[in-house]
């Protein structure tokens, strides 16, 4: 069933395949739609004079407004869940109705959650199997220390434990992975935007330039590109997107 800002766009075009020549696709594409892809918007506003509102009020509607670090928090906690490890359904599920709107970071969620949408919890453990475990190994190490240094558990990891000690986080008691895991380190940017894990100012700042910045921006980038990925091309755009704006917010002055 197509939402009615679409029906209105290919009515104003003089049908399906009027509208898909005007935006220069092919007919078919347009004829699966169920409403106007995110990337599509501009074009199909631009070629009929509906307005992007319409085409899409998810995205270019009024958005709620949220509190800045609690909004960070959510972020870094989806990204943590997420490289821990391979969603169930209803992770799935929820993912799906992630909001959106036109921001890069908002079009990230969008794009996240189309692709949920056509996942399934065996698909995305297979693929996180491939992606971070695999046979003998996966085709990504989601760790700092082999990030910049080629090597696990090497200097950038023995940084990262005095780091954390001097904020009086400690390890997990059973936990397998290092802490410069990124899921790990998500989690802990996570705690310290909530207010979880108390933390003087400029905690959160300090932690991210000495041991995110330096290598995980390029990591979700690597996830955007890996051959086993599908959705977590997804998260790897999520994750890019996101480090790219936590970078530039701390770069601000105080």
């Amino acid at each position: 069933m197509r939402d009615p800002g679409l029906d209105q766009a290919i009515a104003v075009a003089g049908g399906v395949g009027a509208l898909a020549r005007k935006i220069g696709i092919a007919q078919p594409s347009v004829s699966n739609w169920s409403r106007v892809p995110a990337e599509r918007v501009l074009s199909v506003e631009a070629v009929t004079g509906v307005s992007r509102a319409v085409l899409r009020p998810d995205l270019f509607g009024e958005q709620p407004e949220v509190e800045v670090d609690a909004a960070r928090a959510c972020e870094y906690a989806l990204l943590a869940t997420l490289l821990a490890r391979a969603p169930d359904q209803a992770l799935l599920d929820r993912i799906a109705s992630l909001p959106g709107d036109a921001s890069p970071l908002g079009l990230a969620h969008v794009g996240l959650a189309e692709t949920a949408r056509k996942s399934s919890a065996e698909r995305a453990e297979r693929e996180y199997f491939d992606l971070f475990i695999g046979l003998g190994r996966g085709e990504l190490l989601p760790y700092g220390s082999y990030y910049l240094t080629g090597f696990l558990h090497e200097r950038p990891l023995a940084r990262l434990r005095e780091s954390l000690a001097q904020l009086g986080i400690e390890r997990t008691a059973g936990q397998a992975e290092p802490e410069d895991h990124a899921a790990i380190l998500c989690e802990i940017m996570a705690g310290l935007a909530s207010g979880r894990f108390p933390a003087p100012e400029g905690a959160a700042r300090a932690l991210f330039e000495e041991h995110l910045a330096p290598w995980m921006e390029r990591f979700f980038a690597d996830v955007e590109q890996a051959e086993a990925a599908e959705l977590y091309r997804r998260i790897g755009t999520l994750g890019r997107v996101f480090m790219g704006i936590e970078r530039e917010a701390f770069a601000l002055p105080s």
